[in-house]
């Protein structure tokens, strides 16, 4: 791929997969996300370094067994190594992005559903 130009919000607001993988090259991954409410992506740790900037909505972030209220606007850097969930706690979908540095999903990877994000990860392992 040769880069990415977009209008990122828009694009992560219109959004309604659970995840969907909008670019990826050797160094960084971009990925868009939509939680319905009280849906959470699930504990989790990545040996890569991510950053998530919340679009639309109010999530509790946890970063090591630390409870965060973000909402809109909110960034939030997480180093490789360190396990986080995000838990969408508003009324509609939780929009946001996420960079990953060097990539963590394969490329066009598409989720529709959490359910659909967890059995493939299932398989993976």
């Amino acid at each position: 791929m040769n880069g990415l130009l977009i209008n990122l919000e828009a694009r992560t607001v219109s959004n309604n997969y659970f995840r969907e993988v909008l670019y990826t090259d050797e160094y960084l991954q971009l990925v868009i996300m939509s939680l319905k409410p009280m849906e959470e992506i699930g504990m989790e740790i990545h040996e890569v370094d991510q950053f998530i900037k919340i679009e639309v909505g109010e999530a509790n972030v946890i970063i090591d067994d630390k409870e965060h209220a973000v909402k809109e606007g909110y960034g939030i850097i997480i180093p490789a190594g360190v396990q986080h969930n995000v838990i969408n706690v508003s009324q509609g979908s939780l929009k946001l992005y996420s960079v990953y540095c060097p990539p963590e999903h394969q490329p066009g990877t598409t989720h529709e559903t959490k359910e659909e994000a967890d059995a493939e990860e299932s398989l993976e392992k």
